[in-house]
């Protein structure tokens, strides 16, 4: 069996138990393998063990990589969770399925016009800046309700909201601000919780887990 499905089975197992934990029912968060900087190789074992959902954070990679595995494996949904900017929209709808860091009004109004141009629905998430963090992207809470009806009426698919919470902080008031937010909007997607942090994340509700280095392992490389 490859590390990579190893360890997958591994994460699936510990959310089982913790879901069971918490004891909630009807609940079935999604892994996202975040393949970022990891080679074909340690992709194709978790397709062949039947794994659908992959992320990457750039675009000219996502690109180079996923063209023709997504060719090839029609099933699979491809996730961008990096900063997108605006002059990679047009290749960025084109690979992807999900983009989870919809962080500002320009990008809004870019992703709008580039969907309908091509006449495509992607689903995307907004990215809320809970730790007040300056060199961290995303909305200001207390501009997301305004913002998500801009969103609205430019006829973008917001499914939910992503956060990032500040390194070396507990994540878990964060999380649970992020699940209040999500709540108030009747959102039912919530993006949140990676290698470090994905069975705090459970707790509140999280239905999209990122996780890269708990699946390939330590990046060594870049693509």
């Amino acid at each position: 069996m490859h590390h990579t499905q190893k360890n997958l089975i591994e994460i699936e197992e510990k959310i089982k138990n913790k879901i069971n934990i918490l004891n909630l029912s009807n609940y079935d968060p999604k892994v996202i393998a975040v393949s970022k900087t990891f080679s074909e190789q340690d992709i194709l074992p978790l397709i062949e063990y039947g794994h659908h959902e992959f992320g990457e954070n750039k675009v000219q990679e996502a690109q180079a990589k996923w063209t023709k595995i997504k060719e090839k494996y029609k099933n699979l949904k491809l996730h961008m969770l990096g900063k997108l900017q605006t002059n990679k929209v047009k290749n960025a709808v084109e690979i992807f399925d999900y983009i989870h860091s919809l962080d500002n009004l320009k990008l809004a109004n870019k992703i709008s016009n580039e969907l309908n141009k091509k006449s495509k629905k992607i689903k995307i998430f907004i990215q809320v800046n809970l730790g007040d963090e300056e060199q961290k992207s995303g909305i200001d809470p207390s501009e997301l309700e305004s913002f998500y009806k801009t969103c609205l009426d430019l006829k973008l698919d917001i499914i939910g909201t992503m956060c990032i919470p500040p390194e070396n902080q507990d994540p878990k008031p964060f999380f649970q601000e992020l699940l209040k937010l999500n709540q108030k909007l009747s959102l039912s997607e919530i993006s949140m919780g990676m290698t470090n942090d994905y069975l705090d994340a459970l707790q509140y509700k999280s239905t999209f887990l990122r996780i890269g280095t708990g699946i390939f392992g330590k990046r060594v490389k870049k693509f």
